[in-house]
């Protein structure tokens, strides 16, 4: 089985969506448009934390120079929480609108592609 990357899922996650009819769904739509925001979020601040590393030095006024934790750490787990808060609330909305559908499939296609497996 090949990875999907975190775009093709975002696709395959929408064609899921508008299959089963949540694709309309308000809190489903802000949600999901809200959490791939913050997936931009985090992949530029790990950008960042890679440029210019963990940690980042501040002068002061006699040249002295002091090793602070880089503010985009607190920044990257603040980002990280909010995200899976996010998803959390995504897939609430994803399981009670199932949960209204009267079809059951065995094995749900949308939450295989949320946990990063491909549809057969």
């Amino acid at each position: 089985m090949a990875k999907m990357s975190l775009a093709e899922q975002a696709k395959e996650i929408i064609r899921i969506a508008e299959e089963s009819g949540v694709q309309s769904n308000f809190f489903f739509i802000t949600t999901f448009k809200r959490y791939q925001v913050q997936l931009n979020i985090l992949n530029d601040l790990e950008d960042a934390l890679k440029k210019e590393g963990m940690l980042v030095s501040k002068e002061y006024v006699k040249g002295r120079k002091n090793l602070y934790s880089n503010p985009a750490v607190a920044e990257y787990n603040r980002t990280t929480d909010g995200a899976n808060k996010t998803v959390a609330t995504l897939m609430r909305i994803l399981r009670n609108f199932s949960e209204e559908d009267d079809r059951k499939p065995e094995e749900d296609p949308l939450m295989k592609i949320i946990n990063g497996g491909e549809e057969s």
